[in-house]
């Protein structure tokens, strides 16, 4: 079996398990990891033991996406145009950086994300890349990093369709699981504590069918987003956030991450967005820090 660095992979009782394994970064994704998670997705799939995948977090979170440090500063310029970093160098490496993804797609067995903590920014990549996902009702999802980029990765949109897509990328706001099944961009959400049992229960059920039977099921339903054009839309999804990379807010975020740390630059982008979340079948009512606030008073929402 192969080993792993910033991963865990385990087969028991016909599923493989794939356990994101940076909790003090929670889970935050290294070039290392995306290799690691493409090299044990496809040792499940050859693994006639294996009729599921679990894909999870270790620690606090689930993924809370792209670790800036460890992939360095794309915002520097090689082979730069007046001053800014080539375009085709930044979509050159985006699409790298979505490569290992694909096999979530291209593998013949069902991958179920397994979704508690902070699921951000690249974190919903790997999540809505898998064929099925279950959060905890507290969970947290959403792409922050939409304040200053786009998604490179763009499969929110054949789930939650394009008012909430927009809705979301748009203002870079998060939602909890319970809303996010709400829109359909999980599956289900349950209680964090009856979250592994939940998506063991299904694990257990997909170990009864015949793994060429998951395989012919799950190749038609993708043949059907292909022919929708979920796959062109990556490549395209990759040259919009390059494109969105060469915004001046951006390029003033990038600087501030230069002069403050990563961090305090973060802060200081999202601090007109208060606490950064939206609500799906309840009105937004905030009060002066943008915070939302539970209430149906305009005075306490005021105070």
């Amino acid at each position: 079996m192969t080993q792993f660095q910033d991963i865990t992979y385990e087969v028991e009782r016909g599923r493989a398990r794939i356990t994101l394994n940076r909790p003090h970064r929670h889970n935050a994704i290294t070039e290392q990891m995306g290799h690691e998670i493409e090299r044990a997705l496809w040792e499940a799939d050859d693994d006639t033991s294996v009729h599921s995948v679990i894909v999870r977090g270790a620690g606090p979170s689930f993924c809370s996406g792209y670790d800036l440090g460890a992939y360095g500063d794309h915002s520097e310029p090689r082979g730069s145009r007046r001053g800014r970093a080539d375009f085709d160098d930044r979509a050159w490496q985006l699409e790298k950086m979505q490569r290992p993804l694909r096999a979530f797609h291209d593998m013949h067995k069902p991958v179920i994300a397994q979704v508690h903590g902070h699921c951000l920014a690249g974190g919903t990549g790997i999540a809505m890349f898998c064929d099925m996902v279950i959060a905890a009702d507290d969970a947290s999802i959403g792409f922050p990093a939409a304040r200053a980029g786009t998604l490179p990765n763009q499969m929110w949109l054949y789930s939650a369709g394009p008012q909430w897509t927009k809705r979301l990328m748009l203002t870079g706001d998060t939602v909890s699981g319970a809303d996010a099944a709400l829109l359909g961009l999980v599956m289900k959400a349950v209680p964090r504590d009856l979250l592994e049992a939940e998506v063991e229960g299904l694990a257990d059920r997909l170990a009864h069918v015949d793994i060429d039977l998951l395989s012919a099921n799950k190749r038609i339903i993708n043949i059907g987003l292909e022919l929708m054009g979920s796959q062109v839309l990556q490549r395209m999804a990759a040259e919009m956030d390059t494109r969105a990379h060469l915004s001046e807010s951006t390029e003033r975020f990038l600087g501030a991450i230069g002069r403050l740390g990563l961090k305090p630059a973060l802060a200081d982008r999202d601090a007109v967005f208060g606490d950064g979340r939206a609500r799906v079948s309840v009105p937004e009512v905030r009060n002066r820090e943008g915070r939302l606030v539970d209430t149906d008073t305009e005075e306490e929402a005021r105070s």
